[in-house]
């Protein structure tokens, strides 16, 4: 077999495993799909003949990439980067295999992915490396560019954001419920003043795929963009603990169609997640909060 006929089936091989590290760093099926594009070219421009363990050589390659995606994300801030919402299949012709299935249905809950979504390039590549597939610091400390205890310090801090996000205590909900329910009678009432008093200064809207086909726009940047999006509507959006955090979500017949996820930070919205793939939707655990 041709040696570049041999690394293409070497690489799908180990797509599933790559395509799952990239996937959690990023949260975007496209940008995980980017990033093992870019993967491929390193690997078929690089001499691998000494290379024993292709996937192990694979993973920090992947990592690096969503590092520098990451980065460029936030170094520019203002422009659209395409989806980044969690969409459950990434296989060619968005056919999901069951090992790749439970690569990215396991512990991947909205919660989670809002929650990553606030770290720091750095801190969200030492967690997913380490706590997600188990890299030892050693091999993640070149990645991130530190030294092994400073990675182990950014996955550390990574975790305690992560942990205290699944387990918020009465106050955190109390204060999430009071930000939502405000930015929710603000949509409604199309009190934009009132929406931008919630929304952070560089809020990001992200829609799944599912409710751009309904009409919504795959990313929205910026309190004035946002809150013009909603300015009026949401009138059928309802307060729901969504996988533990307060969000809202808009049910036909009690069966939910669209799911909003928010991450608030010092009293402030900073990004809010759309979900309207029904598959997504099962996966999350909804409970609709009445006053």
């Amino acid at each position: 077999m041709p040696e570049d006929g041999w690394l293409a089936e070497r690489f799908e091989e180990n797509r599933a495993h790559l395509g799952a590290v990239a996937y959690r760093m990023l949260g975007s099926r496209s940008e995980a799909d980017d990033a093992l594009q870019e993967a491929w070219l390193r690997l078929s421009r690089s001499d691998t003949s000494g290379v024993e363990n292709l996937n192990g050589w694979l993973t920090p390659v992947v990592a690096r990439v969503s590092l520098d995606m990451l980065r460029s994300r936030r170094s520019r801030r203002e422009e659209p980067v395409g989806v980044r919402l969690p969409e459950p299949t990434m296989g060619p012709g968005d056919e999901l295999d069951p090992e790749h299935a439970a690569l990215l249905g396991d512990s991947v809950g909205l919660a989670l992915l809002v929650v990553l979504g606030t770290l720091s390039p750095a801190e969200r590549v030492a967690f997913v490396l380490h706590d997600m597939f188990a890299v030892p610091f050693d091999e993640i400390a070149p990645i991130v560019g530190r030294s092994p205890s400073a990675a182990r310090q950014l996955a550390s801090r990574a975790r305690r954001r992560v942990q205290g996000a699944a387990a918020p205590s009465d106050v955190d909900r109390i204060r999430q419920r009071e930000v939502v329910e405000a930015f929710l009678a603000a949509s409604r009432g199309g009190d934009l003043h009132a929406l931008l008093a919630v929304l952070d200064p560089d809020v990001v809207l992200r829609a799944d795929g599912a409710a751009v086909q309904m009409g919504a726009s795959d990313e929205v940047r910026g309190a004035a963009a946002v809150a013009h999006t909603f300015s009026g509507r949401a009138r059928g959006a309802r307060p729901a603990h969504v996988d533990g955090a307060v969000g809202l979500v808009w049910a036909l017949r009690g069966r939910p169609q669209v799911v909003f996820g928010f991450a608030i930070t010092s009293g402030k919205i900073v990004e809010i997640d759309m979900v309207a793939d029904p598959e997504r939707l099962r996966r999350l655990d909804v409970a609709v909060l009445y006053h």
